[in-house]
Protein backbone atom coordinates (compact mmCIF):
# COMPACT_ATOMS: atom_id res chain seq x y z
CA UNK A 1 0.00 0.00 0.00
CA UNK A 2 1.48 3.46 -1.05
CA UNK A 3 2.74 5.96 2.23
CA UNK A 4 0.58 8.48 2.97
CA UNK A 5 1.58 12.06 3.40
CA UNK A 6 -0.79 14.19 5.06
CA UNK A 7 -0.25 18.07 5.00
CA UNK A 8 -1.98 18.97 8.62
CA UNK A 9 -3.79 22.23 9.21
CA UNK A 10 -5.40 22.53 13.08
CA UNK A 11 -8.23 21.21 14.34
CA UNK A 12 -9.13 17.07 14.99
CA UNK A 13 -9.69 15.94 12.13
CA UNK A 14 -5.99 15.49 10.55
CA UNK A 15 -4.90 13.34 13.87
CA UNK A 16 -8.25 11.25 13.31
CA UNK A 17 -7.34 10.26 9.32
CA UNK A 18 -3.76 9.62 10.25
CA UNK A 19 -4.73 7.44 13.12
CA UNK A 20 -7.32 6.01 10.69
CA UNK A 21 -5.06 5.18 7.97
CA UNK A 22 -2.44 3.90 10.22
CA UNK A 23 -5.22 1.22 11.49
CA UNK A 24 -6.23 0.53 7.36
CA UNK A 25 -2.29 -0.91 7.34
CA UNK A 26 -0.90 2.38 5.61
CA UNK A 27 2.56 4.10 5.95
CA UNK A 28 1.87 7.94 7.34
CA UNK A 29 4.22 10.87 7.33
CA UNK A 30 2.90 13.95 8.66
CA UNK A 31 3.99 17.87 7.59
CA UNK A 32 2.50 20.19 10.22
CA UNK A 33 1.84 23.28 9.08
CA UNK A 34 3.93 26.32 10.84
CA UNK A 35 1.18 28.21 13.01
CA UNK A 36 -1.66 26.04 12.19
CA UNK A 37 -0.58 22.85 14.54
CA UNK A 38 0.12 23.04 18.15
CA UNK A 39 -1.26 19.84 19.26
CA UNK A 40 1.16 16.84 20.35
CA UNK A 41 -0.44 14.03 18.23
CA UNK A 42 2.17 14.65 15.44
CA UNK A 43 4.55 13.12 17.75
CA UNK A 44 2.86 9.70 16.91
CA UNK A 45 4.33 9.57 13.00
CA UNK A 46 7.25 10.44 11.48
CA UNK A 47 7.02 14.34 11.04
CA UNK A 48 8.54 17.28 9.81
CA UNK A 49 7.27 20.97 10.90
CA UNK A 50 7.18 23.22 7.61
CA UNK A 51 5.47 26.97 6.36
CA UNK A 52 2.78 26.90 3.90
CA UNK A 53 4.94 28.83 1.78
CA UNK A 54 7.69 26.16 1.35
CA UNK A 55 5.91 23.87 -1.19
CA UNK A 56 9.37 22.81 -2.38
CA UNK A 57 10.99 21.91 0.78
CA UNK A 58 7.61 19.99 1.84
CA UNK A 59 7.52 18.11 -1.93
CA UNK A 60 11.31 17.39 -0.64
CA UNK A 61 10.27 15.69 2.61
CA UNK A 62 7.45 13.92 1.12
CA UNK A 63 9.62 12.07 -1.59
CA UNK A 64 12.34 11.81 1.31
CA UNK A 65 9.77 9.69 2.83
CA UNK A 66 8.11 7.88 -0.08
CA UNK A 67 5.44 9.17 -0.20
CA UNK A 68 3.11 8.79 -3.36
CA UNK A 69 -0.58 9.93 -2.11
CA UNK A 70 -1.33 13.19 -0.11
CA UNK A 71 -3.95 14.87 1.86
CA UNK A 72 -4.43 18.23 2.27
CA UNK A 73 -7.05 18.65 5.94
CA UNK A 74 -7.26 20.87 9.00
CA UNK A 75 -8.00 24.05 9.78
CA UNK A 76 -5.35 26.99 7.62
CA UNK A 77 -6.16 30.46 8.55
CA UNK A 78 -6.00 32.40 4.98
CA UNK A 79 -2.12 33.27 5.18
CA UNK A 80 -0.88 37.12 4.96
CA UNK A 81 0.58 36.60 1.62
CA UNK A 82 2.91 39.28 2.04
CA UNK A 83 4.39 38.39 5.47
CA UNK A 84 4.93 34.37 4.49
CA UNK A 85 8.38 32.92 4.11
CA UNK A 86 8.44 31.34 0.50
CA UNK A 87 11.38 29.12 -1.28
CA UNK A 88 11.73 28.98 -4.63
CA UNK A 89 8.32 26.85 -5.71
CA UNK A 90 6.78 29.09 -3.38
CA UNK A 91 7.38 31.98 -5.21
CA UNK A 92 6.54 31.05 -8.41
CA UNK A 93 3.23 29.89 -7.03
CA UNK A 94 2.14 32.57 -5.14
CA UNK A 95 0.53 34.55 -8.42
CA UNK A 96 -1.73 31.70 -8.64
CA UNK A 97 -2.24 31.53 -4.76
CA UNK A 98 -3.28 34.82 -5.02
CA UNK A 99 -4.91 35.28 -7.96
CA UNK A 100 -7.44 32.13 -7.06
CA UNK A 101 -7.78 33.29 -3.00
CA UNK A 102 -9.72 35.90 -4.31
CA UNK A 103 -11.60 33.52 -5.88
CA UNK A 104 -13.23 32.01 -2.36
CA UNK A 105 -10.98 29.22 -0.38
CA UNK A 106 -12.06 26.45 -2.60
CA UNK A 107 -10.22 28.20 -5.69
CA UNK A 108 -7.04 28.56 -3.60
CA UNK A 109 -7.34 24.59 -2.69
CA UNK A 110 -7.93 23.51 -6.46
CA UNK A 111 -4.36 25.64 -7.25
CA UNK A 112 -2.81 23.70 -3.95
CA UNK A 113 -4.21 20.24 -5.52
CA UNK A 114 -3.48 21.12 -8.95
CA UNK A 115 0.30 21.79 -7.80
CA UNK A 116 0.77 18.58 -6.02
CA UNK A 117 -0.83 16.45 -9.21
CA UNK A 118 1.70 18.26 -11.31
CA UNK A 119 4.77 17.49 -9.09
CA UNK A 120 3.58 13.74 -9.67
CA UNK A 121 1.54 12.84 -6.47
CA UNK A 122 -1.72 12.28 -5.71
CA UNK A 123 -4.44 13.67 -4.05
CA UNK A 124 -7.05 11.93 -2.14
CA UNK A 125 -9.75 12.11 0.17
CA UNK A 126 -10.24 11.68 3.52
CA UNK A 127 -13.03 8.72 2.25
CA UNK A 128 -9.99 7.53 0.27
CA UNK A 129 -7.28 7.22 3.02
CA UNK A 130 -9.57 6.86 6.45
CA UNK A 131 -13.07 5.27 4.90
CA UNK A 132 -14.49 5.19 8.99
CA UNK A 133 -14.89 8.57 9.23
CA UNK A 134 -17.32 9.30 6.67
CA UNK A 135 -21.20 9.49 7.40
CA UNK A 136 -23.31 6.81 6.61
CA UNK A 137 -27.41 6.87 6.19
CA UNK A 138 -28.77 6.54 9.27
CA UNK A 139 -28.99 7.57 13.11
CA UNK A 140 -25.62 7.91 15.45
CA UNK A 141 -27.12 7.18 18.88
CA UNK A 142 -30.34 6.41 20.16
CA UNK A 143 -33.11 9.51 19.28
CA UNK A 144 -34.33 9.83 15.64
CA UNK A 145 -35.45 12.61 13.81
CA UNK A 146 -39.37 13.31 13.96
CA UNK A 147 -41.54 14.88 10.90
CA UNK A 148 -40.92 18.52 12.06
CA UNK A 149 -37.34 18.04 12.16
CA UNK A 150 -37.22 16.54 8.67
CA UNK A 151 -39.17 19.45 6.99
CA UNK A 152 -35.92 21.69 8.93
CA UNK A 153 -33.69 19.62 7.78
CA UNK A 154 -34.89 19.73 4.18
CA UNK A 155 -35.22 23.58 4.60
CA UNK A 156 -31.56 23.44 5.94
CA UNK A 157 -30.08 21.30 2.82
CA UNK A 158 -31.57 23.77 0.34
CA UNK A 159 -29.76 26.94 1.93
CA UNK A 160 -26.44 24.83 2.38
CA UNK A 161 -26.39 23.95 -1.08
CA UNK A 162 -27.73 27.59 -2.23
CA UNK A 163 -24.89 29.16 -0.43
CA UNK A 164 -22.35 26.80 -0.94
CA UNK A 165 -22.64 27.56 -4.66
CA UNK A 166 -20.76 31.03 -3.75
CA UNK A 167 -18.66 29.04 -1.62
CA UNK A 168 -20.09 30.61 1.44
CA UNK A 169 -20.09 27.92 4.12
CA UNK A 170 -21.13 24.44 4.97
CA UNK A 171 -23.44 25.03 7.03
CA UNK A 172 -26.91 26.20 8.11
CA UNK A 173 -29.07 26.12 11.16
CA UNK A 174 -33.04 26.41 10.65
CA UNK A 175 -36.43 26.05 13.42
CA UNK A 176 -39.75 26.14 12.32
CA UNK A 177 -38.59 26.70 8.59
CA UNK A 178 -36.64 29.52 10.18
CA UNK A 179 -33.36 30.09 9.08
CA UNK A 180 -31.27 31.07 12.45
CA UNK A 181 -28.07 31.19 11.03
CA UNK A 182 -25.69 30.36 8.16
CA UNK A 183 -21.51 29.18 7.92
CA UNK A 184 -19.43 31.80 6.86
CA UNK A 185 -15.70 32.04 7.72
CA UNK A 186 -16.08 31.96 11.32
CA UNK A 187 -16.95 28.04 11.26
CA UNK A 188 -19.51 25.90 12.67
CA UNK A 189 -18.55 26.55 16.58
CA UNK A 190 -19.10 30.22 16.31
CA UNK A 191 -21.94 30.13 14.04
CA UNK A 192 -23.59 28.50 17.02
CA UNK A 193 -22.68 30.47 19.72
CA UNK A 194 -24.90 33.57 18.49
CA UNK A 195 -27.97 31.22 18.34
CA UNK A 196 -28.35 31.95 21.99
CA UNK A 197 -28.31 35.60 21.44
CA UNK A 198 -31.47 35.34 19.39
CA UNK A 199 -35.02 36.07 20.72
CA UNK A 200 -36.31 32.82 22.83
CA UNK A 201 -39.58 32.92 20.72
CA UNK A 202 -37.21 32.20 17.55
CA UNK A 203 -35.52 28.93 19.22
CA UNK A 204 -35.21 26.48 21.50
CA UNK A 205 -34.76 26.41 25.43
CA UNK A 206 -33.71 24.22 28.15
CA UNK A 207 -37.11 22.47 28.54
CA UNK A 208 -37.95 22.53 24.36
CA UNK A 209 -35.19 21.80 21.86
CA UNK A 210 -36.10 22.80 18.79
CA UNK A 211 -34.20 23.99 15.22
CA UNK A 212 -31.02 21.46 13.43
CA UNK A 213 -27.98 22.34 12.39
CA UNK A 214 -27.17 20.60 8.82
CA UNK A 215 -23.91 20.53 7.34
CA UNK A 216 -22.87 19.55 4.10
CA UNK A 217 -20.54 19.45 0.84
CA UNK A 218 -20.64 22.70 -1.01
CA UNK A 219 -22.10 21.93 -4.91
CA UNK A 220 -19.03 23.01 -6.69
CA UNK A 221 -16.25 21.89 -3.36
CA UNK A 222 -13.77 19.23 -4.02
CA UNK A 223 -14.50 16.73 -1.63
CA UNK A 224 -10.70 15.78 -1.63
CA UNK A 225 -9.92 18.86 0.33
CA UNK A 226 -12.14 20.30 2.34
CA UNK A 227 -15.65 17.96 3.41
CA UNK A 228 -17.58 19.09 6.34
CA UNK A 229 -16.65 17.51 10.01
CA UNK A 230 -18.75 16.77 13.10
CA UNK A 231 -16.85 16.22 16.29
CA UNK A 232 -18.27 16.10 20.20
CA UNK A 233 -17.62 19.94 20.20
CA UNK A 234 -20.26 20.50 17.50
CA UNK A 235 -22.58 18.45 19.87
CA UNK A 236 -22.13 20.40 22.92
CA UNK A 237 -22.33 23.52 20.80
CA UNK A 238 -25.19 22.48 19.50
CA UNK A 239 -26.81 21.56 22.55
CA UNK A 240 -25.93 25.06 24.32
CA UNK A 241 -27.87 26.49 21.35
CA UNK A 242 -30.64 24.45 22.31
CA UNK A 243 -31.05 22.40 19.11
CA UNK A 244 -32.97 18.99 18.69
CA UNK A 245 -30.09 17.38 16.36
CA UNK A 246 -28.06 17.64 13.65
CA UNK A 247 -28.09 15.90 10.39
CA UNK A 248 -24.95 15.34 8.12
CA UNK A 249 -24.89 14.99 4.50
CA UNK A 250 -24.62 11.01 3.84
CA UNK A 251 -21.28 9.95 2.00
CA UNK A 252 -20.54 13.87 1.89
CA UNK A 253 -19.56 14.77 5.45
CA UNK A 254 -16.65 13.24 8.38
CA UNK A 255 -17.86 12.33 12.05
CA UNK A 256 -14.52 12.05 14.18
CA UNK A 257 -15.23 9.17 16.82
CA UNK A 258 -18.27 7.37 15.64
CA UNK A 259 -19.25 6.16 18.93
CA UNK A 260 -18.04 8.89 21.36
CA UNK A 261 -20.30 11.26 18.87
CA UNK A 262 -23.37 8.41 19.71
CA UNK A 263 -22.91 8.24 23.45
CA UNK A 264 -22.47 12.30 23.42
CA UNK A 265 -25.56 12.85 21.86
CA UNK A 266 -27.87 10.24 23.94
CA UNK A 267 -26.24 12.03 27.01
CA UNK A 268 -27.30 15.67 25.79
CA UNK A 269 -30.31 14.67 23.93
CA UNK A 270 -29.64 15.41 20.79
CA UNK A 271 -30.50 12.74 17.44
CA UNK A 272 -27.42 13.00 15.08
CA UNK A 273 -28.42 11.21 11.48
CA UNK A 274 -27.02 11.07 8.29
CA UNK A 275 -29.22 11.78 5.36
CA UNK A 276 -28.84 12.40 1.62
CA UNK A 277 -30.17 15.52 0.31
Amino acid sequence: MNALGIIAGGGDLPRAVAQGARDCGRTVFVVPLVGSVTEDWVTQFPHEFLSPGEPGRILKALSGHGVTDVLLCGKVDRPKFSEMKLDTKGMLLLPRAVAAARQGDDALLRVLVRFFEDEGLKVISVAQAAPGLVCGEGVLGSLSPKDEHRADIAAAFKIVQALGALDVGQGAVVCDGLTLAVEAAEGTDAMLARIPQLRESLRGNENNRRGVLVKGLKPTQDGRTDMPVVGIATLRGAATAHLAGIALQAGGSLVLDRQGIAAEADRLGLFVVGIKP
